[in-house]
C-alpha cells in the first residue's frame, strides 16, 4: 500500500518555450519559488518516509522546499538518477516552435514508443520510462521494507518521467502518454498495493491533501472490509 506523490518541479525561465532537457544550471525563478513554497506548504501536513529528487536543479529545489517545509523537516534528500529528465539529445536547449517542425515531432505525439532523440546521448522515451518505473519499483519496496506498507514518500521529477509513470500505473501504452499532463508544481498521487496501483490524483495544483494520510485498517483485510488491492464497488466514499 505504499503511497508515491510525485510533484513536478516548478517553473523556469526556460520552462514552455524551450526544451530544457539535461541543460545545466537550470533553476526556479520568482514563480518557480512561490509555486514549491505553496505546494510545500500544502504537503507539510503529511507523514512523509523520504523525500527522492531527480539530480537536475530544478527539481533539487522543489525537493529542498518539501523537505523544509515538512513537520518536523526532512534532514536528507536522497537523489536517483533515474527520476532525471528525458535524455534529449541534440534536441536539447532548442525551441518548442522549432523542434515542432521536426519530423520526429509528429513520432514524439502520435507514436512516442518509437520516438528516439537524436544525437549521441538522445534517449528512447520507452528507455526512459523503464528506467523510472523501475526505480519506482525499487523505492516502493524499500520506503515499505523502512517504513511499513502504508509509507507515503515523494519524488521529484519532470513532466514526461511523470506521465510516463502514470501511464504504467494506469496499464496503458506508452503511445497513450501524451493524453495525461502534469503542469509545473503540480501533485499526482499513486498507491501502489500488491494486486494493481491506484491512480488518487493527477496534475493536482491545489486542495487539501488530508485525504491522503494513512487511515488505521478495520477489521477484515483491508480498510473496508476486502483485500487492499480491491477497488470499491461504486467508487466508495
Amino acid at each position: 500500500m505504499t503511497t508515491l506523490l510525485l510533484v513536478r518541479h516548478g517553473l523556469t525561465a526556460m520552462t514552455g518555450p524551450v526544451l530544457a532537457g539535461w541543460t545545466p544550471g537550470v533553476r526556479l525563478d520568482d514563480r518557480g519559488r512561490a509555486q514549491v513554497a505553496a505546494l510545500a506548504a500544502r504537503l507539510a501536513p503529511l507523514p512523509l518516509a523520504a523525500v527522492v529528487s531527480s539530480p537536475l536543479e530544478r527539481c533539487a529545489e522543489t525537493a529542498e522546499a518539501l523537505a523544509a517545509g515538512h513537520a518536523p523537516p526532512i534532514e536528507k534528500i536522497e537523489t536517483d538518477e533515474r527520476f532525471g529528465e528525458v535524455r534529449y539529445g541534440d534536441w536539447t536547449g532548442r525551441p518548442l516552435k522549432e523542434l515542432a517542425e521536426e519530423p520526429l515531432w509528429r513520432v514524439v505525439q502520435a507514436h512516442p514508443s518509437a520516438a528516439r532523440f537524436p544525437g549521441e546521448d538522445g534517449e528512447a522515451l520507452a528507455a526512459a520510462q523503464h528506467r523510472a518505473v523501475t526505480a519506482v519499483r525499487d523505492w516502493n519496496e524499500r520506503v515499505a521494507a523502512d517504513h511499513g506498507p502504508d509509507a507515503l514518500y515523494a519524488v521529484c521529477s519532470h513532466g514526461d518521467i511523470i506521465k510516463s509513470i502514470v501511464a504504467d500505473a494506469l496499464g496503458l501504452h506508452l503511445d497513450q502518454f501524451q493524453r495525461i499532463q502534469a503542469d509545473p508544481a503540480s501533485l499526482t498521487v499513486i498507491r501502489y498495493t500488491e494486486t494493481r496501483p491506484f491512480v488518487v490524483r493527477l496534475n493536482d495544483t491545489g486542495g487539501d491533501v488530508a485525504a491522503l494520510v494513512p487511515r488505521p485498517p478495520r477489521e477484515g483485510s483491508g480498510k473496508e472490509g476486502f483485500a487492499s488491492g480491491d477497488a470499491p464497488v461504486g467508487g466508495g466514499a
